[in-house]
């Protein structure tokens, strides 16, 4: 939150207020979370663009470039 109160300082505390509530939708509060949020904002991004990371949309790719990790060719 002393981050948060900092970064008022700097935007405004109505900026400040609207990423947050949009950091806790999306559940991003790592480092630098809420300085991306305010700069995506800046650049006309809208609410509705919001991207919440989940399980289900990974963009991690796959396992399988490691399954011969180890083994001697054939």
């Amino acid at each position: 939150m002393a981050s948060a109160v900092e970064l008022a300082a700097l935007v405004g505390v109505g900026e400040v207020d609207i990423a947050l509530g949009l950091a806790a939708t999306a559940g991003r509060f790592a480092e630098d979370d809420l300085m991306s949020i305010v700069q995506h904002r800046r650049h006309g991004s809208r609410p509705a663009d919001l991207v919440v990371a989940d399980e289900a949309h990974s963009v991690q790719p796959g396992t399988s470039a490691w399954a011969d990790f180890g083994r001697k060719p054939a």
